[in-house]
């Protein structure tokens, strides 16, 4: 990522710690959205808030063929509450 988008991502990803947190969530459930926010941002090598719908509909594809079915819905969970 460029230096102004990590920067971006880095404040993002800070808050949606704390969000989690907040929240009351298991650090589990902390740990498991954190690295799938990751993972979704190292995919499209930019921030995710950046994400167009067909951005979306193509990396959920890549992931179906891939991934198991939780993973799926951890991902859309992940961006759901990213959002």
């Amino acid at each position: 990522m460029k230096t102004h988008e990590q920067q971006r991502f880095d404040f993002l990803y800070e808050q949606l710690l704390t969000n989690l947190t907040l929240q009351d969530k298991r650090p589990a459930t902390i740990d498991a959205y954190s690295r799938h926010v990751r993972r979704i941002s190292a995919y499209f090598y930019c921030c995710a808030d950046k994400l167009l719908t067909t951005n979306l509909k193509s990396y959920f594809a890549d992931l179906i063929a891939s991934h198991s079915c939780c993973t799926v819905k951890l991902d859309r969970n992940v961006l759901q509450f990213f959002y």
